[in-house]
């Protein structure tokens, strides 16, 4: 295949991420659009490829980013942003299938949904399927690759199965959860985008993609708890669970909040099977087949054991999170800001306080009452937040972009700072800065800070109402990670390099 110059839009998404170092790979070079390249900085690919900044919704942007393209990667969609989202999804698609039709790109290539026959389709199913026959229809030659559930480590859908199948040894489940379904690998998935770059030019379809095993939900459950080694599991049906009683049951057991868990759910009403394996005449199987349901299990366990997940669905932005600059901006003159700040000085070295600051959150908590953290998660969950349960994707290392429990990671500057912006449910915006600093005399100085933009009065109401209790979580956080930080340091002589095993030792003596 000779080496062409290809888009990816949605670079930062859990498909796009790790689409990027495939085409790579393969002698392909590469351009992202991206409307915050920053979060592009900690991949490793992040200097091999050319970065367009702006926004997929903008034209000029998408005409700049198009621009002597051979091959567009359309990884754009929303699971749920909103009671607009068809009509968003709609209005972008037709942007970038005209500038893709008079900047003469070669190729579009668009990850669209598994379609059933006969049957009424899931506004998120139909949303997929308009998409792709807006891009079908725009004289550009399209390939729509269209697959039901993806497993991999990190997928909202494999996240879902995995959590539901772990945490409840007797589940009730809607009857409908019957539906026949053909998961796919993503290695197959990334496999078959890489391979239609070099589709002929005459070919302008759509191609049904799975994997070699048909199953129902309940058999993917039932057959997960095998591959995982996890006892058999009791699953009583019930044709009382609509799916939006179901999403707000999977939003409680799961870390996939309920914005994006019913459009997940309410696709499972449908039988999603390929009805051809056409794809193969151009991108044929490999010599080992395509991965089965176990196997493609197996891999995604071992990623998670080892901490080996390039990207995960908490990449991709809450829907309704904001993308507001930060409070220091000049955006933000003359707004209200509200400010906590303290500083403490620490008897340990900055590299100790750290490493404490840079493992917050997850399973190490937020080194203050965890059952108020804990209850504020719950709370967040049931206004339809995400809560605590997205954790972290790695114990001991953050990257900017990626989530942490209900926080974004903003910035990170190695050594210095740690900035999460907030996307639990709240009335304004909030933002929590942890820093490390020196002071004249050489001392070791933790600087804490959470600023509150409130949105109208509510966000004000909002405000007052917790103030009285910074002073007591805020406060008494910092003290244990600074604690934890002198522990640290008390233990290792090179705090900087120690284990995991070290700071679980050390980490929120109130957990």
């Amino acid at each position: 295949m000779s080496e062409k110059l290809c888009l990816v839009t949605g670079a930062t998404g859990y498909i796009g991420g790790r689409l990027v170092p495939e085409l790579l790979a393969a002698g392909h070079r590469v351009r992202v659009l991206a409307r915050r390249p920053e979060k592009l900085r900690d991949h490793p690919w992040g200097g091999d490829v050319e970065v367009v900044v702006g926004d997929v919704s903008v034209e000029d942007d998408v005409r700049r980013a198009l621009d002597g393209v051979d091959v567009a990667y359309y990884l754009i969609h929303s699971l749920a942003a909103g009671p607009r989202f068809e009509a968003t999804d709609r209005a972008i698609a037709r942007c970038f299938a005209k500038a893709a039709r008079e900047l003469r790109v070669g190729r579009i290539v668009y990850l669209g949904g598994l379609l059933p026959e006969h049957e009424e389709l899931s506004p998120h199913l139909r949303s997929r399927a308009e998409v792709g026959l807006i891009l079908l229809a725009s004289g550009v030659p399209t390939a729509v690759l269209q697959a039901a559930v993806i497993l991999g480590s990190g997928s909202a859908s494999f996240e879902m199965l995995r959590h539901l199948t772990e945490r409840l040894p007797v589940m009730v489940t809607p009857k409908w959860l019957d539906s026949r379904i053909q998961p796919i690998a993503v290695r197959d998935v990334l496999r078959y985008l890489v391979g239609a770059a070099g589709l002929p030019a005459d070919v302008n379809r759509a191609f049904d993609i799975g994997g070699p095993d048909v199953l129902t939900y309940e058999q993917m459950m039932r057959r997960y708890a095998r591959v995982a080694g996890l006892p058999r599991r009791r699953i009583l049906k019930t044709p009382v669970l609509s799916p939006s009683l179901s999403s707000h049951w999977v939003g409680v057991v799961t870390p996939v909040p309920r914005s994006i868990a019913r459009p997940l759910v309410e696709s499972l009403r449908n039988t999603v099977v390929c009805r051809e394996h056409d794809i193969a005449e151009y991108v044929p199987d490999p010599p080992g087949g395509l991965v089965g349901f176990d196997r493609a299990v197996e891999l995604a366990l071992t990623r998670i054991r080892e901490l080996q997940v390039p990207t995960a669905w908490t990449t991709a932005s809450t829907p309704g999170a904001p993308s507001d600059p930060l409070p220091t901006d000049p955006d933000w003159a003359g707004g209200d800001l509200y400010v906590d700040e303290r500083e403490r000085f620490v008897a340990a070295s900055p590299q100790a306080l750290w490493r404490v600051i840079e493992g917050i959150g997850g399973e190490r908590g937020w080194y203050s009452f965890p059952l108020a953290w804990r209850a504020r998660g719950v709370l967040d969950r049931l206004s339809g937040g995400p809560g605590l349960r997205r954790g972290r994707r790695d114990p001991d290392d953050l990257h900017v972009g990626e989530a942490l429990d209900f926080w974004r990671v903003e910035e990170v500057e190695e050594g210095v700072l740690l900035r999460l912006r907030a996307e639990m449910r709240l009335p304004g915006l909030a933002w929590l800065e942890l820093e490390v600093k020196r002071s004249r005399e050489g001392r070791t100085v933790f600087r804490q800070k959470a600023t509150f933009h409130p949105h109208g009065l509510a966000g004000r109401a909002y405000w007052w109402s917790v103030w009285p209790f910074h002073g007591v979580v805020f406060g008494e956080m910092q003290r244990n990670v600074a604690r934890a930080a002198e522990e640290l340091e008390r233990r290792h002589p090179d705090p900087g390099h120690a284990s995991a095993q070290d700071l679980r030792a050390v980490s929120n003596p109130l957990r």
